[in-house]
């Protein structure tokens, strides 16, 4: 058993190092996402199906209205009010914000 896990990881970087570097990059996310307890579970979950009602309805059609006139918040500025930047937010489910600040 231990030897064809072995063959198989050997196999595995053999793959790897014949990649170009977009294929690389789709294998690592996908592994990322294997190794991932939460990601696995939400791929898993069944879709929500609960119906819409008519004050959500209603919600969501003014949301969609106030954007268009241009009164929604962007990405940016609700990051900024809790001190994070774009760059600090990407890093958030990979390194803890203090130790990448540290380097």
């Amino acid at each position: 058993m231990v030897q064809r896990s072995t063959n198989q990881k050997r196999h595995a970087h053999d793959l790897i190092d014949r990649m170009a570097p977009a294929q690389l990059s789709a294998v690592v996310n996908l592994l990322e996402v294997m190794l991932d307890p939460l990601a696995a579970a939400l791929a898993k979950a069944p879709e929500d199906d609960e119906p819409v009602t008519g004050d959500e309805a209603l919600e969501a059609k003014e949301s969609k209205a106030a954007i268009a006139r241009g009164e929604g918040v962007s990405h940016e500025e609700v990051l900024a009010e809790i001190g994070l930047n774009p760059k600090d937010f990407g890093r958030l489910g990979r390194t803890p914000l203090n130790a990448e600040r540290r380097k």
